[in-house]
């Protein structure tokens, strides 16, 4: 689970939902004190739980709801049941439970503060739920994606990654190579060629590609949403997928397109860069 993946709209749908799970612990109904000359007894007013049906209809149906939206949010790859997306599940679970809030409260002679506090909670559960993946604003990611460690000036090695940097698992980061030797050959990997070893001609750009531009710098960027990296000879099927918090390379522009290289060192075109955030 990729909790980056998350956006303002479910951070709502959170909160929205812990709000709904309080209120299920406080009254249902306002009863006042009842008093015969100097005896008082106060009604033992019920909660939630002591109604079964308010409880499964109402606040475990919107809490339900609010957990399916944000798992399928977290997930790389949707999930689906019976043809129906796990969020688009979650959405009219929280429909359904503001539903019943509504004329639950209003058939009521005197709602308590756990009825008004649910009824409230689940309107905003529900409007989080439907608004959020509409929303500019609640589309926006609900964590930023760290930045990539900057090593002062002069600690590194002209052209070095820092320490742990992108595209070197576990850590591990190139040696500085002395004055003279053959550098990476990012047409084989960005594997240094070996001794001796003829340096082999980079493979021509497919044809309707286009160069990329000529004042292009390579630069670091994170997606704010999962997005498909596509091969560069133009098929359809992705060879994979960006996840947000997670720094790309992008090594080459083409058009509004970018040419970005994942972890393992697969290059690919980004035809959505709408919302990217440079490094």
């Amino acid at each position: 689970m990729n909790i980056r993946s998350l956006t303002r709209g479910d951070g709502v749908v959170i909160g929205a939902a812990v709000v709904l799970f309080i209120a299920s612990f406080l009254d249902l109904y306002s009863v006042d004190n009842a008093c015969v000359g100097s005896i008082c007894s106060h009604a033992n007013v019920p909660n939630a739980w002591d109604a079964l049906g308010l409880l499964m209809s109402m606040f475990l149906a919107g809490i339900i709801g609010a957990v399916l939206i944000v798992v399928a949010r977290s997930l790389p790859q949707p999930k689906k049941i019976a043809g129906m997306d796990l969020a688009q599940f979650g959405t009219a679970f929280t429909i359904f439970s503001a539903w019943t809030a509504f004329w639950t409260i209003i058939d009521m002679d005197s709602a308590g503060a756990g009825m008004i506090l649910g009824l409230i909670s689940t309107l905003v559960l529900a409007a989080g739920a439907v608004a959020g993946p509409m929303v500019a604003a609640l589309k926006a990611p609900l964590m930023g994606a760290p930045r990539p460690a900057v090593a002062p000036y002069g600690a590194q090695p002209y052209g070095a990654q820092p320490a742990g940097g992108y595209g070197y698992p576990g850590g591990a980061q190139p040696q500085p190579q002395p004055y003279g030797a053959a550098g990476a050959d990012p047409s084989q990997g960005g594997q240094t060629p070996a001794p001796g070893a003829a340096a082999q001609p980079a493979p021509a750009p497919a044809a309707g590609a286009g160069a990329p531009a000529g004042d292009f710098a390579p630069f670091w960027f994170a997606v704010p949403v999962a997005r498909p990296l596509y091969p560069e000879d133009g098929s359809p099927t992705p060879i994979a997928e960006l996840a947000p918090g997670t720094w790309y390379l992008a090594v080459e522009q083409r058009g509004a397109a970018l040419v970005a290289q994942t972890q393992d060192g697969r290059r690919g075109v980004l035809q959505d860069t709408t919302g990217i955030q440079r490094g």
